[in-house]
Parts: C-alpha cells; structure tokens; sequence
C-alpha cells in the first residue's frame, strides 16, 4: 500500500516536522497541495502548539498532523494535546515515542517515529505503531550516521510495517529510488523550504538556491547532538571549537538562537540554516503543488525510462 492510500492523501509525501518552520499555516499549505502537512512542535510551547493545530484546521479540511520532539522538556504535555485535539498523524523524533503510543491510538491517531537505526525501528514495531520513518544522514537537521540507501531497506527487512524513506530526496529519480529500497512513500524537508509557501526568510531560501554538492556539513557530533547545517561563518566557529574539545556547553553557545535567527532574521552567517545534502539540487523557489506533482511525475518517467532499456 502505498503512503498516500495509508492516510488519504493525493501524493505519498510527507512534510518533515522542522523546528520553527513547519507552523499551522505551512502545515495546511501542505495538505492543501496535496500531501501530508505537519506541525513542528519543536520549538513551541504547548499553549503555541495548540493554537496552530487550530489555525491549521481553520485553513485546511484535508489530513494532517503533528511532529513531537520527545527531548522537548514539555513533551509529555505536547503529547496530551496531540491526543486531545485527535489530531490524524503524528510522527516524533529524538526518543523512543513508547510511552504515548497506547494514548494516540486511542484518540485515532497513526503513528509513525522517525528512526535512524534497525534497532528502534524494531522497537518502535513492538510498541505497536503504524509505521516508521527511516531518515538517513543525508537529511538536514538532526541526524544519524546511516546513509538513507543502507537505513530503509535494513528497516524494510526487519519490520513488517510500513516504512517511509527520508533523507536526501529533492527529485524523481531519488522518490524511484525509495520504492525500488522498499519504501511505501517519503518525508521531504529541504526541498520543501523552497517553496513559495515556507515561511523562511528570503536569504534562507537563497543560501540553499546557492548551495553545491558540498555545502552542508555536520557539526555536534563530538558531544552527541550531529545537526546538519549549510556551512557558514556559525559552523567554521562551531567546529573549530569543537575540533579544540570544547565541551556541549561551551558549543552551545555558538547555536543558541541560530535557528531562530536564520528562519525570521535571514542571518546567514551566524544562524543555523539547516538542510539536507540535496540542497544543492534546488535551483527554484515554486510552489508547493508543483513540486509534488513534479516528483511524482518524474518517478514515472524514469520508471518507463529502465522498462525501455
């Protein structure tokens, strides 16, 4: 079954649950195009994230859902609203969702963690969840070690349930890819921030047009916390630092408020600009409904291309 008969979309996407971007109004702009919009709980207070989960049922009718951060220091106030506004979809990171899972599937939800090892994709199938979310490394943001080619059809074979693939999809040829590894659909974030509907400020946006192939770098992985960041004078700092053995708290500081910067400032030099490793195949900032059915349509062709062969 592919993802979108799973949860009564038009195409088989969903939006990754990115901090301080993916608000009620971008979340609906999603489903509205036709895919699975979320709200990014990551950087809201649970009374913030209540109100855009309304502003999102105001502006959409079409199904959405919610990413919880399970290493939010209010996560299990964000988890009661998630189960109480019975929001459709709810997807987390940074944990194990165990303790929930019993409480969102009896409000209707369907669950689906992101993991980035065999190991919690195996646990998060015992814990009866709907399905999983296998992000590879390439992706932008917090991440794993396991490239996304070697991640989803490990998961694939150890669990019996659904599977999406995540990390390093922008095109046609990379959604094939994902189905031929075993995918049933797939989270697409950076791409997405390139869309006329982000509410990223416009130097965000044209630092990932200006993006090559090697522009992002991980930084964090010393101390436990690996995010990945277009490069720029925040991460030739952060990982000289790093590099010398400065400790978490002393890193910390470097990346205190980036985000934040990044997205509303568009402080391109000392703010975070996450993105995944596909940054460099963005070249245009479109709408939504184009970039999905320019996915979609691409898969195809390339499909009908290898049957020609």
């Amino acid at each position: 079954m592919k993802l979108n008969e799973l949860l009564g979309t038009e195409f088989p996407f969903i939006q990754g649950g990115m901090a301080n971007i993916a608000t009620g109004a971008f979340a609906a702009a999603v489903s509205n195009a036709g895919a699975l919009g979320l709200i990014g709980a990551g950087g809201m207070a649970p009374e913030s994230f209540r109100e855009h989960i309304h502003q999102c049922r105001s502006l959409t009718d079409k199904p959405f859902g919610v990413n919880i951060m399970l290493m939010h220091p209010k996560a299990d106030e964000l988890a009661k609203i998630a189960a109480e506004e019975r929001v459709a979809v709810i997807t987390t990171g940074a944990g194990s969702p165990g303790p929930y899972v019993s409480m969102w599937k009896e409000s209707g939800a369907k669950v689906f963690p992101v993991v980035s090892a065999v190991s919690l994709a195996k646990m998060m199938a015992k814990a009866g969840v709907d399905g999983v979310i296998a992000e590879g490394t390439e992706s932008g943001g917090h991440v794993g070690e396991t490239t996304t080619m070697a991640l989803v059809p490990q998961v694939c074979d150890a669990v019996d349930i659904p599977v999406i693939a995540a990390g390093g999809i922008a095109d046609g040829r990379q959604l094939l890819a994902a189905y031929a590894l075993g995918a049933c659909g797939a989270q697409l974030g950076t791409c997405l921030l390139v869309s006329e509907e982000c509410p990223i400020h416009e130097n965000y946006k044209q630092a990932l047009l200006q993006a090559k192939d090697r522009s992002t770098v991980v930084t964090g992985r010393s101390v436990g916390a690996p995010v990945r960041v277009i490069k720029n004078q925040m991460t030739k700092d952060y990982l000289a630092h790093e590099k010398a053995g400065a400790d978490k708290m002393e890193l910390e500081q470097f990346t205190l408020g980036s985000l934040r910067r990044a997205v509303f400032d568009g402080d391109t030099r000392t703010g975070s600009l996450m993105a995944g490793q596909v940054a460099g195949m963005l070249h245009q900032i479109r709408p939504l409904r184009a970039i999905f059915e320019e996915l979609q349509a691409q898969a195809v062709q390339r499909l009908e291309a290898l049957k020609a062969e």
